[in-house]
């Protein structure tokens, strides 16, 4: 991890929703119910339960989604019309690696 993006993650993290939304995505199958065509978390969680369980507006949660995707925080996969988000670990052990 480099300089720039140990800033963006950092903040990132300094948003409370942001922050839950990586909390809930450790253990989604805890937190969300699986997608109903999917019926698994194999792609993470669809955008649609992570803005109901926040509610706030679909606009907010997308800016949030995409600038935690942007830093690398999440990764995302679209299937059909819907887009799955879930947590990238690797970025995660990165940036508290950074850290020590």
């Amino acid at each position: 991890m480099d300089k720039k993006q140990f800033i963006e993650v950092s903040k990132s993290l300094t948003n409370q929703t942001r922050l839950k939304i990586l909390e809930w995505l450790k253990k989604p199958d805890e937190n969300f119910p699986p997608h109903p065509t999917l019926g698994h978390f194999d792609f993470g969680v669809c955008g649609t339960f992570i803005q109901k369980k926040t509610e706030m507006s679909q606009s907010t949660i997308s800016t949030y989604l995409n600038n935690m995707e942007k830093c690398e925080l999440l990764i995302s996969t679209r299937k059909g019309k819907w887009t799955y988000f879930k947590r990238n670990e690797k970025t995660i052990e990165d940036y508290i690696e950074y850290l020590k």
